[in-house]
Formats: structure tokens, C-alpha cells, sequence
């Protein structure tokens, strides 16, 4: 079984990946962000360093995946599936060329094209977490990185707001397998019993996609 997470930065995708893999006693391969000497950079000067910060997660993403896809019983904290949306948003600010966008989509191709040779193709399930901009915001502020404040930075505020709007296409666009939305919103991970709700509702999807294989999730509830 691989599962993976996605959604906007700041919407409880890291809590959410961990909530999951220790329900099912899985690995989470959680984004690399706290170790990423590149993306405070790209915070600073986004057009400088723009295709970098895409290389990067890139190389980072295509590793997980193919470790995920060869392994049994994995949950990824985003993936290699979304990777592409970062890159297309920044081409249209401009802080990506056409001609550096052109070869990340190539290398992207290749990588793709390499996931098809291993035994499990592509993941069970994709879970999208969403919730309203100013949830997401909130929480941007809230966890407090620096590169991520956006307050008296009106460019960065847009820019979320921009990506927001472009994950709503991106899951609507998914084709990679079968895919899921929650309102982590609605349904806060900061209290238990909101954990409880959504874990059931991945388990009861999880089930569509893997009908012959049942599921632990009474015992373990």
C-alpha cells in the first residue's frame, strides 16, 4: 500500500502524512523542507533561485516515490505527482524561464518514465487536504518560519494565494490513480476525535481501490 498526501503549504499535510502511517504502521517519507539549504534562498530572491529550489525538490521527490513504489505499505508528505504545479506557477511569475521550464519538464518525463518499470505503478490512493485561505495563512503564520512570513510582503501573500487556486486544478487534473478530498477545516487534527473521522473516511476509500485486501481499521480503532 503507498498513500500519498497533498495539498497548499500550511494546510496540515506533515500532521496528516504522520496521523496515517502511524495508523496503518507504516513509513512516512515526510518533504524535505527543515534540511533544504535552497529554500530559504528561493523565499529571498525567488527569480534567483527559482529553478533551483525545483531542481532540488525534484531529485528529492523522485527518490522518495521510487522507494515508496518499491517497498510495501508507505505514506509520502507530497510527492513527485504535484511537483510539476510548483514549477508551472513559477514559469508564470517569472521567476522560471521558458527554456528552464522546458528542461524540467523533460527531466520530469524521464523520471516518470522510469516509475513505470517498477512493480507497483503508481500510488493506491491520493489524499488532498484543503481548506480555506485564511485557514491556510493563519497557519503559515502560526508554525513560524521566517522565509514564510508573509506579513509587509503583499508579493508572497499573492503567491500563496495563486498556489491555493492552481491546487484546486491540479486535483480536479490528477490521473495518476485513485484520489480523495478532506476538509481539514472542518475537521481540525488538532483534536482526536477529528483524527478518528478522517482516518475512517481514507480506510472506507482505501477499501474502493483495494476491495480483495480487508482492512484492520475496527481492530485498531
Amino acid at each position: 500500500m503507498v498513500i500519498i498526501t497533498a495539498g497548499m503549504i500550511g494546510v496540515g499535510k506533515t500532521t496528516l502524512t504522520g496521523k496515517i502511517a502511524d495508523f496503518y504502521g507504516s513509513k512516512a517519507f515526510f518533504e524535505p523542507v527543515g534540511d533544504n539549504p535552497v529554500l530559504p534562498l528561493y523565499y529571498s530572491d525567488q527569480k534567483s533561485y527559482g529553478f533551483l529550489l525545483q531542481i532540488y525538490f525534484l531529485n528529492k521527490r523522485f527518490k522518495m516515490i521510487k522507494n515508496a513504489l518499491a517497498d510495501d505499505n508507505n505514506v509520502l508528505d507530497r510527492s513527485i505527482y504535484e511537483d510539476a504545479l510548483f514549477t508551472r506557477e513559477n514559469n508564470k511569475e517569472g521567476n522560471i524561464t521558458d527554456t528552464e521550464f522546458e528542461v524540467y519538464m523533460n527531466l520530469l518525463d524521464n523520471m516518470m518514465s522510469e516509475l513505470k518499470n517498477l512493480p507497483k505503478k503508481a500510488p493506491d490512493l491520493m489524499v488532498y487536504a484543503e481548506t480555506d485561505f485564511d485557514t491556510i495563512l493563519y497557519r503559515i503564520k502560526k508554525r513560524g518560519r521566517d522565509y514564510e512570513q508573509f506579513e509587509d510582503n503583499p508579493e508572497l501573500e499573492s503567491y500563496y494565494y495563486k498556489m491555493w487556486t492552481a491546487y484546486k486544478d491540479w486535483y480536479e487534473e490528477y490521473d495518476a490513480g485513485p484520489k480523495m478530498k478532506i476538509d481539514l477545516q472542518k475537521y481540525d487534527l488538532t483534536k482526536e476525535e477529528n483524527v478518528n473521522i478522517i482516518l475512517h473516511q481514507i480506510d472506507n476509500e482505501l477499501k474502493k481501490t483495494r476491495i480483495n485486501e480487508p482492512s484492520d481499521i475496527t481492530e485498531a480503532m
